[in-house]
């Protein structure tokens, strides 16, 4: 009896792996810098706007909620780098600031690392779609699904649906179900998650008010999450982005091809937490938002990487469909052009 021989194993390593080592070690004073210039700020502005609200004019409080969203979007990419355990050394210390973090923004730790841990695995593969990603469709299934299914894409990828209805719904309704397909772990984090909200806007409301609590809580949750929601939109979908059949997919050609350079101004990228340098999070995760940098500027692997500016990233916005025969995304219009004409009508018989 013949006895099949197990598959060769695959001991090489991935050519980028030993050039970004050193760049993927989490530094603790680092950590509590970003901490102290996110979290603390953010805190600080948030309490000082809930003290006034009602004291001064509402347009002080609205002054104020724009740089406490740029904190509160900054608190984000914290939580994003503790759930790829590369913020602190060691797994349970990222764990533990991340589920502190999870309350700040409202978002399950261990069900957003899930999910996101899916998006880096399957990002650019258009045979695996819909895990943490922004949804995209092809022209052909554009064009194959039937009129209301159109028309709810369409709706989705209007940017006043993306940009104002997207980061609320996305931060603070749907994060809040429990889904019976979730394991247990996920269905617990959630639970946390919104067990900890509970007692912490609770408590909030009944010192301050409701009306106080939304008015000072809803225009930087706004104005964060309409700014993430951006920043992930435009990290993926430029028009030369990277979208492959499943058989001819890379990992590093999706990273270093499909993962802008998102090129800010300094202060927006500090506010950004280096986000913009998607292209080196997505080959190596394990490269803290800190280390992003100078990671891309030692590496020649990083120099000829898709590179967009902020003018870039708004025009961005126009682009809906992934055109599989001319390898890029294209706007409405483009679809409408490119659709074959119409056979005309049988003449009528004599």
């Amino acid at each position: 009896m013949n006895v099949a021989e197990p598959a060769p194993v695959k001991t090489e390593r991935p050519f980028w792996k030993q050039s970004l080592e050193p760049y993927a070690r989490p530094h603790v004073g680092r950590a509590v810098l970003d901490l102290a210039t996110s979290v603390v700020p953010y805190l600080a502005l948030f309490a000082t706007m809930l003290v006034l609200h009602g004291d001064v004019s509402y347009l002080v409080i609205l002054a104020l909620a724009v740089p406490a969203s740029g904190f509160l979007l900054r608190t984000y990419i914290m939580f994003h780098d503790c759930a790829h355990g590369s913020f602190l050394p060691g797994k349970r210390a990222n764990e533990r600031v991340g589920r502190v973090l999870a309350t700040i923004v409202f978002t399950p730790f261990a069900a957003w690392r899930h999910s996101h841990a899916m998006h880096h695995a399957t990002a650019g593969d258009l045979d695996r779609r819909g895990d943490g990603d922004v949804m995209t469709w092809t022209v052909a299934e554009y064009r194959a699904k039937p009129f209301l299914s159109r028309l709810g894409y369409r709706l989705f990828r209007n940017p006043l649906v993306m940009f104002t209805l997207g980061p609320i719904y996305s931060m603070m309704i749907l994060p809040r179900f429990v889904k019976r397909s979730q394991r247990p772990r996920i269905r617990r984090s959630i639970l946390a998650t919104n067990a900890a909200l509970a007692v912490v806007v609770g408590g909030l409301c009944a010192v301050f008010g409701v009306g106080t609590f939304l008015a000072v809580q809803l225009p930087m949750v706004l104005m964060a999450g309409s700014a993430g929601v951006w920043l992930f939109y435009v990290q993926h979908q430029f028009e030369d982005a990277y979208w492959e059949r499943t058989d001819t997919w890379s990992y590093a050609d999706a990273a270093l091809q499909g993962s802008s350079y998102l090129r800010l101004p300094k202060v927006l990228q500090f506010f950004t937490g280096n986000i913009g340098l998607h292209h080196v999070h997505h080959l190596s995760a394990r490269v803290p938002n800190y280390n992003l940098q100078r990671a891309h500027d030692a590496n020649p692997i990083f120099h000829d990487v898709p590179t967009l500016d902020f003018f870039d990233g708004l025009r961005a916005v126009r682009l809906k469909l992934w055109d599989e025969e001319a390898g890029r995304l294209v706007t409405w219009r483009e679809e409408r052009r490119s659709r074959p004409p119409r056979a005309a009508a049988a003449p009528a018989a004599a």
